[in-house]
Parts: structure tokens; C-alpha cells; sequence
């Protein structure tokens, strides 16, 4: 439950799964390009932020075209599909469910049509006071009649679509300016009419989001990495409490809130693409500065310094570099198997992890080894690790996590199971140790942490450590990513009926739906085809329990864990050798104090 300090107290939510992935947003307003062609490999940069579905909408001045599927960028589209997406501005999203199951119905962009044209809009984040916007549409004007609400969109995006077109105001900009100071939550959101785009970041800035330049035009994505693969050239962040319309008469900000910055910490920890920098800061080099400062905190005599792939590699470094330990790899990545693949058969099976990750036997026996991890969530991942590196003839292991433990779930976007599920809520760090097997256990302090990142303590998100948020939260009720399919009106149709209550089907024979914003058509959503020929009939169905993208560290390797991976391990022992703490040599304190200037 909420308390009245903002904290949760432990009784929050049992058994239930946390809000889910951040995802990816980018817009690009472009006269003269090939927007489409922009959008689709700034979203293939940030498909690290979204691997369940992924859209594209675009504008020719008349009107707005959206091409969406699920699957993965490269999945969705393909040239063809990308020319009939035409015009000089283009929004694109790719999606990780927060509020709203995974399926077409909730794919994104969203279209809605509004009294002053259309507006394509997608979203990265996650508003804690949906269920309070719902009642307030509910009682203003009832449930939508038409548009992606009234088609079984269950997403805070399309909850945000539909008021927007309920706004009676003069203009698409006058209505956001009035609609954005009642979101509460994270939101970073890229839209746009015929002929503007738009961005917006809620008051915290809990999402990264920044503006690029072109040099015909302009560029917002949800990271820095995005704009580097279109070749924009970076501007500046867009504020915390920040409104930018974007159109032929050039770029105009406006201010809906003021600034109270608390952004994500755990973007630097894992949720970031390494090449991305946020308030000014390389998410590669905070993660450096994270492996060195927990060697210091955390120092062993080992024989080598190994990552688990990929996440852990920055920190890894940065521990070597810190402690002197070699680094080196002990484990060699598949990148091709992912989350889905063909049914193993029993015997293949038992390989478990293995079909992901295999050890180097030749660098690992013999050796006492520090594998360094950005997080533990559940602990089922770093025991199967622990059991394999044991089993190729480590002589010791010991775990060093970049991150403090995760004891708290993540409301703003990012998915850490239940808190019933965090191996980290009931159990001191030598329990944990004993549960995952291993010789030896050290997670970096939040303080270190938080100084690696070069940004200011009040600055930062840190709930999933410390259990204290940026916003007030609702109650339990109002909370969780299923927030509407509980308030949805059941349609009695029969395509309703037959997709289940509240949830809509993909339109038939097409994986794009278009809105024309000429007076003579008002009647939302409509199948599109391309030169007459159906683009898709492959139906995806829906993805409530399996969502085929990665929400969040080691959850690629869940799939592929055994049933021994999930039992705690039996004890093991501390190497009595081990020293409590490292002596430094004078250059070595040097080192210590100029990592710390830096």
C-alpha cells in the first residue's frame, strides 16, 4: 500500500507483475526525406528499449498513414511497406507492454481523430494515474464511440489519444498544453498532425528523450544512439516539463510544468545502449566508474575478471581496471537464440542456459573467478551461471553487481517482477550469496552508484532501491498493467466477442490502418492496403503470457533456465584465505583518488 511519505510498504501488490520494459520513441519532421526510411533505423537503434511490436506513422501534409505489426523492426517492415509510407513527417514507436496487454489491439502509434485533424502518437513510459484519466473520460463523455479506445486499444497511450481528441480547444497544441499537466507518471511522447510534430517529457524527466538536428530538419528519440544512426546531430536534451512543436516555421518550446528532475538510474545501470549519453553523461563511462568503485568497495584476490554477456562487460572493465585483476572472457554468447525459438527436444533440453551461454573451459578451470552482473532480479540466472563456471572447473566464484540490490517494484516503465519475486526482499546479501552458490557476494552501495553517474542524488529515480518514488502513487486497485482491461465496456459484437472482452483484432487483411483527414471521411481507423494487394494476412494473435522481447536484465535466459537453476543452492563455504579487505599501494590510492576527481 501507499503511504503518505511516498513510500510503499512491503505488503504492496503481492503476486502481482510489475509495469513492464521502457520503449522507444522517434520522430522526425524532414521536407525532402525519406522520413520513413529515418524512423525505421532510428527505431532498429532502440529496439533494445522494445522487442514487442513496432510502428511507423507517417503524414504527407493531407494525411496520416500508420503501418504496425508485432515482431521486431526488421520483422515489421521491409522496403516495400516503407515507400508507401510517405510525406515530411513520420513518428515511429517500437513497444514493451507497461499499461495494456501485448497485442496488435495495442500496438504502436495510436491514431485518433481530433476536431482540428489527426493526431499519430506514441509513448515511452508509464502514467501511474491511468485509472483516474479513464473515470475522468468516462464521466466527461462515456466510453469513446469511435477510435482506437472503442477498437479495444487498452494502453495509457490510447487513454491519452482519447483525450486529446476530447479537448475543445482551437488547435492539437492548445490541447496538449491542457492535457499534459494531468499526466502523472513517466511519459516521453512523440506525435503529430498532418503538418507538426510534437515532444513532450513529464516534470521528473524520468525517460530519457532528445532533440536532433538535420540539415533539413528535425529529430527527437528516446537516445542519443538513435540520432547517430540517421545522422543528426545532437541538440540538447528536451527539458523535464517541456513542450516543442516542430513545423515549417521552425521549433517553439513551451513550458507545462516546472522541472522536479528525477531521472532513471537504472537507464545508466542497464536500460541505456551503452553509446548513449543522458543529462550530459556517457552511459558507458557510468558504467566504467561502476565496475571501478566496486572494486574499491568490493575487492577479492581472484585470477580474473569475466562479464556476463553483454551487459555486465562495462563494469567488468572498469573492476579489472580498478583491482588489477586480468580480464577476460569465460563465457561465449549465442546471439542468435533468443527469447523464441524451436522446442528443444529432451535431451537437448538439459543443455538449459547452455544454449545461450557456454563457458570457456580452457580460461575458466583452475580459476578463481569475479563475474560481474549489472543486477540480480529473481537470482535464477546468476545460479545457473554459477552451477556451469563450477561444473567447466572454476576453483572460485565470486559475484559483484553493479547495481545496490532490487528490493522495490517500478512503476514508471520497467519490469522487475513482483516483489514477492525479488530475490532481494526478505534476504540479507549473505543469504543471497548462499542461495546463488557462490564463494562471495558484493553489490556496489547506492551512493556509489548514483556518483558514478556524475548526476546529483536528488536528481535520480532510485525507487526500486529505496522504495521512494518521484510521484505519489494511487492505490493497489489503480495500479498494474492490466488497469483497464478491468474498466473496458465489453462489446457485445461478434468480433469482439470472439477476440475475448476488451481486446480487439488485427483489421483483416491488413497490418496498417489509415486515417484520411479530408471532411469527407470521419470514421477513424480503416483497413489499408497497399496498390490494391493485401500487405498481411498472418493473424499474431495475442501475447498476454509470452511476449517474445526482453523485459529486463536476464530475461532473455529465463526460457532456457532448468528446474535446479530455480532451488537455491546448497551453501558454499568462504575461501578462509580470502581477506576482508585490500590493502592499496600508494599508486593504487592515486588511482583510487583521480577515478574519484573524474
Amino acid at each position: 500500500m501507499v503511504r503518505p511519505d511516498g513510500q510503499l510498504s512491503h505488503d504492496l501488490l503481492p503476486g502481482e507483475k510489475g509495469p513492464q520494459d521502457a520503449c522507444g520513441v522517434f520522430g522526425v519532421w524532414a521536407p525532402g526525406e525519406e522520413v520513413a526510411k529515418l524512423a525505421y533505423y532510428g527505431l532498429y537503434a532502440l529496439q533494445h528499449r522494445g522487442q514487442e511490436s513496432a510502428g511507423i506513422a507517417a503524414s504527407d501534409g493531407h494525411r496520416i498513414a500508420v503501418y504496425k505489426d508485432m515482431g521486431l523492426v526488421s520483422q515489421v517492415f521491409d522496403e516495400a511497406t516503407l515507400t508507401t509510407l510517405t510525406g515530411h513527417l513520420a513518428v515511429g514507436h517500437c513497444r514493451y507492454s507497461t499499461t495494456g496487454g501485448s497485442s496488435w489491439a495495442n500496438a504502436q502509434p495510436t491514431l485518433g481523430a481530433t476536431p482540428h485533424g489527426t493526431v499519430a502518437l506514441a509513448h515511452n513510459g508509464n502514467l501511474t494515474n491511468s485509472a483516474e484519466l479513464y473515470e475522468q473520460l468516462m464521466d466527461k463523455s462515456g466510453f469513446p464511440s469511435q477510435g482506437e479506445m472503442a477498437q479495444g486499444n487498452t494502453t495509457d497511450t490510447a487513454l491519452v489519444t482519447a483525450l486529446l481528441a476530447e479537448h475543445p480547444h482551437g488547435s492539437l497544441e492548445d490541447a496538449a498544453m491542457h492535457l499534459l499537466p494531468q499526466l502523472v507518471g513517466s511519459f516521453c511522447l512523440a506525435f503529430m498532425d498532418e503538418n507538426t510534430l510534437y515532444a513532450a517529457r513529464d516534470p521528473q524527466g524520468i525517460r530519457p528523450l532528445v532533440l536532433g538536428r538535420l540539415d533539413r530538419g528535425w529529430v527527437v528519440a528516446s537516445e542519443t544512439a538513435a540520432l547517430d544512426i540517421v545522422g543528426a546531430s545532437l541538440v540538447r536534451e528536451i527539458e523535464p516539463g517541456e513542450f516543442v512543436a516542430i513545423d515549417e516555421h521552425g521549433l517553439r518550446s513551451q513550458r507545462f510544468a516546472e522541472t522536479r528532475r528525477a531521472a532513471c538510474v537504472f537507464e545508466y545501470v542497464y536500460l541505456a545502449r551503452p553509446d548513449t549519453t543522458i543529462n550530459g553523461r556517457s552511459v558507458y563511462e557510468s558504467r566504467v566508474e561502476m565496475g571501478r568503485r566496486l572494486a574499491r568497495e568490493h575487492w577479492v584476490d581472484a585470477d580474473l575478471v569475466m562479464p556476463t554477456p553483454e551487459s555486465g562487460t562495462p563494469a567488468a572493465i572498469g573492476y579489472a581496471e580498478e583491482s588489477g585483476i586480468p580480464f577476460g572472457n569465460g563465457l561465449v554468447k549465442n546471439a542468435y537464440v533468443g527469447r523464441t525459438f524451436i522446442q528443444p527436444s529432451d535431451t537437448i533440453r538439459q543443455l538449459g542456459i547452455r544454449l545461450k551461454l557456454n563457458p570457456l573451459k580452457s580460461v575458466v578451470a583452475g580459476r578463481r573467478l569475479v563475474v560481474i552482473d549489472d543486477s540480480i532480479v529473481r537470482g535464477n540466472t546468476q545460479r545457473a551461471l554459477i552451477r556451469m563456471l563450477r561444473e567447466a572447473g572454476a576453483a572460485e566464484i565470486h559475484v559483484r553487481i553493479s547495481s545496490p540490490p532490487i528490493k522495490w517494484p517500478c512503476f514508471y516503465g520497467i519490469d522487475f517482477a513482483s516483489r514477492a519475486e525479488l530475490i532481494a526482499n526478505g534476504l540479507g546479501v549473505e543469504e543471497i550469496r548462499a542461495s546463488l552458490g557462490a564463494d562471495s557476494l558484493g553489490y556496489i552501495s547506492e551512493d556509489g552508484m548514483i556518483e558514478s553517474t556524475l548526476q546529483g542524488r536528488g536528481e535520480l529515480c532510485t525507487a526500486c532501491f529505496s522504495g521512494t518514488y518521484p510521484t505519489r502513487l494511487p492505490d493497489a486497485d489503480k495500479l498494474g498493467k492490466n488497469v483497464f482491461e478491468t474498466r473496458t465496456p465489453v462489446d457485445s459484437s461478434p468480433r469482439r466477442a470472439a477476440a475475448g472482452p476488451g481486446v480487439a483484432q488485427r483489421p483483416e487483411h491488413a497490418s496498417a490502418v489509415s486515417i484520411d483527414t479530408r471532411p469527407s471521411a470521419t470514421d477513424g481507423l480503416s483497413p489499408r492496403h497497399a496498390g490494391g494487394t493485401s500487405i498481411s494476412d498472418a493473424d499474431p494473435g495475442t501475447q498476454e503470457t509470452s511476449t517474445g522481447c526482453d523485459p529486463g536484465p536476464d530475461s532473455d535466459l529465463e526460457d532456457l533456465l532448468l528446474p535446479e537453476d530455480r532451488i537455491p543452492a546448497e551453501p558454499t563455504p568462504a575461501p578462509a584465505s580470502r581477506p576482508a579487505a585490500r590493502s592499496t599501494t600508494p599508486h593504487q590510492t592515486a588511482q583510487h583518488q583521480t577515478a574519484k576527481d573524474a
